[in-house]
């Protein structure tokens, strides 16, 4: 039997599609790749797909919420957490940046309504998250000891001012 696992690709995992291997002429290099598949992730967040939404992660990778203090291990449990969530949630990617094995996601979750920033720090390794740190915060007013400083961000307005 062939090995199903090219060199540098990492295990071959049951029903999750995995990265392409570059090919010649044309083919998108690896950041490309990355920041694509990360893309897809968003996009299945967005239709609840959840076995898509989770093809990114290794089978033992890891997740880490850390103003609550949990830690979640392995695909499955990442994803059992996530598709049990009882709020309806939409997603806004803003931005994504990155390079090599680390990435950010900077997104607006909004959860039955309620909006909520999340950044989102993903390790790579053979082209799966290995590693994710998740923060979210709340919308908040601004402080009147700093309002005169400060402009509102594109498209938004300053809260409390």
């Amino acid at each position: 039997m062939a090995n199903p696992d090219p060199p540098g690709l990492g295990p071959a995992v049951a029903g999750v599609p995995r990265l392409s291997p570059p090919r010649k002429g044309g083919a998108m290099d690896a950041d490309s790749r990355t920041k694509a598949a990360i893309e897809e992730h968003w996009r299945a967040s967005e239709r609840g797909n959840t076995e898509a939404e989770h093809a990114i992660y290794a089978t033992d990778a890891i997740l880490d919420y850390p103003q609550s203090g949990e830690r979640f291990r392995g695909r499955a449990a990442i994803s059992a957490q996530r598709g049990g969530h009882p709020a309806g949630r939409h997603f806004t990617v803003q931005r994504i940046t990155g390079h090599a094995n680390l990435w950010v996601s900077e997104c607006l979750i909004t959860y039955d309504g309620v909006p909520s920033y999340s950044v989102s720090i993903m390790e790579f390794a053979d082209q799966y998250v290995v590693h994710e740190t998740q923060y979210f915060a709340e919308p908040f007013g601004v402080p009147a000891w700093r309002a005169a400083l400060a402009e509102p961000m594109p498209g938004r307005s300053i809260a409390g001012a």
